[in-house]
């Protein structure tokens, strides 16, 4: 199973304890991440700490696969704090 990027998403929630980030997994097999910025890393975020992971059932059991597609949710949590793309760029994306 090649795992990419762009099937990512980042979801960011404002509470009272301050933001929580959330990683997607638009598709198969979805699943989502709570992730924290890693506070130790230089710029603050580093690939995160994982906090809580939601995958589907049949999905838990095969490691190898599962280890890939956390350490590429951890990948695209990093690389979603780097600077943003042009907006020319996304515009593109709008139905």
């Amino acid at each position: 199973m090649p795992v990419s990027l762009a099937d990512f998403w980042r979801v960011e929630c404002d509470g009272r304890d301050g933001a929580r980030h959330f990683v997607v997994h638009a598709a198969a097999p979805r699943c989502s991440l709570e992730i924290t910025p890693d506070r130790a890393a230089p710029d603050q975020i580093g690939r995160g700490r994982i906090r809580r992971i939601c995958v589907p059932n049949s999905f838990a059991g095969d490691y190898h696969q599962y280890a890939k597609l956390m350490d590429a949710a951890q990948e695209f949590f990093a690389r979603s704090f780097a600077e943003p793309a042009p907006k020319a760029e996304t515009r593109r994306f709008r139905a």
